[in-house]
């Protein structure tokens, strides 16, 4: 039988497991969205080459990269 500080301790080890894998899931999201914004970008890139058009890259800096 349990006592009630085995189930409190298994509880907030239960939560503490939560956030973490919640921070793992924020940090895969925020590369995933990154990814994606640079494919979009390449791919721009990509049409306007096949198109003969000239080609203007601007760079990000990281304070305006979202």
């Amino acid at each position: 039988m349990q006592t009630s500080e085995n189930i409190l301790f298994a509880d907030s080890r239960g939560r503490e497991q939560n956030e973490e894998l919640i921070g793992v899931l924020n940090a895969i999201a925020i590369v995933s969205k990154r990814l994606a914004g640079r494919l979009a970008a390449l791919e721009h890139r990509r049409e306007e080459k096949s198109r003969g058009g000239k080609i203007y890259v601007t760079r990000q800096s990281a304070a305006t990269r979202q």
